[in-house]
């Protein structure tokens, strides 16, 4: 299960959370009565991946919301766990070899 030490509606109404988790990172945003949640490679942060490599998933802003959020970002994890532990493995590869001009 990814962590989510400390996460509340109420810490997402002020600004978004993200994290990680073997490769895969994840981004919770809140705006209005929605709760955005993407899912995405690593290494690179959020504003820096390509949306191309971004899933979103919309919930309720709610506290129901965010436990059915975090229920589907560890889902995608789960499901998709071959893929993103030979991203895990990859990573530095792939920030090594990357043109930071």
């Amino acid at each position: 299960m990814i962590s989510i030490l400390g996460l509340s509606v109420k810490v997402l109404k002020r600004e978004p959370f993200s994290g990680s988790q073997g490769g895969m990172r994840y981004y919770l945003a809140a705006s209005g009565d929605s709760l955005a949640a993407y899912v995405y490679p690593e290494p690179w942060c959020f504003e820096a991946t390509p949306d191309g490599q971004k899933e979103k998933k919309e919930f309720p802003f709610s506290q129901e919301g965010l436990d059915e959020a975090v229920r589907w970002i560890d889902s995608r994890y789960q499901e998709d766990h071959d893929q993103w532990t030979r991203i895990d493995k990859d990573k530095m590869r792939i920030l090594l070899s990357a043109d930071i001009s």
